[in-house]
């Protein structure tokens, strides 16, 4: 039965559920670890090799912090390691990447209009660029400039702006800001899993067998991890970015995606100097404010198909398979007439300026290549259009089902 896209569609719900849940305990984490590092006081009373301590009250209770510039002595009985929560956000985040833009990808992936690609070119570009970026920045990192962290930082930001412009040569908008934010959390989970996991273990090795441990293993770490403190923000953005058309379905996507990254240092420099010395500089939330403010002004570009480019383009093979299909007509016609008045290149209902989720609903190519957005939100589900713009007659959106489920039974 063509309602297996109902339970797909539940899937994706909850890998994306989980995806969040992780991101969430990664974040706090990792946010909690940079502030604690850098409100830690010096005590000459701490034990040997100790380098600060932090007192903290929560949940009515008081905690007492000691952080070693590089292992006690003696090595503990327990040890908590910060690691699944990374781990855990990478492989659900990849896990939707995969369902949503390879399995999803005749839709979501490729723009026709940007490339001439198959569908596994695409694939191999999108999985291909994770790899090649992790390689290319930690062989950056182990380089005679990881003594240099603040040339470091700008290299990977160029190299972040260029990979935001190459995939915009290629994608969708939606999927390019998407996979610069894989491309960047790729980078991040890499850190934890192939440099601040293995680094933390040699030290607890040293330890166990009565050997100093290097410190030059926690330094690579602190270099990582601060890395991916001022990364953190933007991917978050990115993320999200996908539910936003002004973000992603504009002629200069990828500046606002380059852009972004800016902010990630901005905000956190602020909140890092903030913890170090008890204030902020202050400057950084206006110049955050006045990057925002130009990423709102290029997202006014328009970078949307025009109406006869749409009609004049060939139909997708997928795409052709709706149009023919039967009722297709009878479906054509209740979606137009009950959704783009706002799902439009220039929408006419008032207060939006742009098509909601970039799906516009106008030519038969439009409604056929939506064809399973439609059957969920409007077919299956009253989810569109809003009950307070408009109400969608029960039989309309039973020509929406009857369409979609003879196109499928037809493959």
């Amino acid at each position: 039965m063509y309602d297996l896209a109902v339970l797909w569609d539940w899937i994706a719900f909850s890998v994306r559920w989980l995806h969040v849940v992780t991101a969430m305990a990664w974040i706090g984490a990792s946010f909690y670890f940079i502030a604690l590092d850098l409100m830690l006081k010096p005590n000459p009373a701490l034990p040997e090799g100790a380098y600060g301590e932090e007192w903290e009250v929560h949940g009515g209770g008081f905690y007492h912090t000691v952080k070693y510039l590089v292992a006690p002595a003696r090595m503990p009985e327990h040890l908590t390691w910060h690691k699944w929560q990374s781990y855990a956000t990478w492989l659900s985040g990849v896990a939707l990447l995969m369902m949503l833009y390879w399995v999803g990808g005749a839709l979501y992936l490729l723009d026709p209009s940007k490339a001439d690609l198959t569908l596994w070119q695409g694939i191999v570009i999108s999985g291909g660029s994770l790899t090649l970026g992790w390689l290319a920045y930690d062989a950056l990192c182990k380089s005679p400039l990881g003594a240099r962290p603040t040339v470091l930082m700008l290299l990977l930001f160029v190299i972040l702006v260029a990979m935001s412009w190459g995939y915009h040569q290629i994608f969708t908008g939606r999927a390019a800001l998407l996979h610069l934010g894989a491309f960047t959390a790729t980078i991040m989970t890499a850190n934890v899993f192939f440099q601040i996991m293995p680094n933390q273990r040699i030290v607890v090795a040293d330890l166990k067998a009565g050997r100093t441990p290097d410190a030059k293993y926690g330094q690579i770490a602190k270099l990582r991890s601060t890395h991916n403190n001022y990364l953190t923000l933007p991917v978050v953005f990115l993320m999200l970015s996908n539910h936003y058309p002004l973000a992603f379905a504009t002629e200069y996507a990828w500046v606002i995606a380059s852009l972004i990254f800016l902010t990630g240092v901005t905000i956190r420099h602020y909140f890092n100097t903030l913890h170090r010395t008890g204030t902020g500089p202050h400057w950084t939330w206006a110049v955050t404010v006045l990057i925002m403010v130009a990423i709102a002004w290029l997202s006014t570009f328009s970078g949307t198909e025009s109406l006869e480019d749409a009609e004049a383009r060939a139909l997708a093979p997928h795409e052709a398979t709706f149009a023919a299909a039967e009722g297709f007509e009878d479906a054509y016609f209740a979606v137009v007439g009950n959704c783009s008045m706002c799902h439009a290149r220039e929408p006419s209902w008032d207060g939006i300026n742009r098509a909601p989720g970039n799906v516009i609903l106008e030519t038969e190519a439009d409604v056929a290549r939506h064809a399973d957005q439609i059957y969920l939100q409007a077919g299956l589900s009253h989810a569109m259009p809003p009950p307070n713009a408009i109400t969608m007659e029960d039989s309309a959106r039973a020509m929406i089902v009857a369409w979609v489920r003879a196109a499928r039974r037809g493959d």
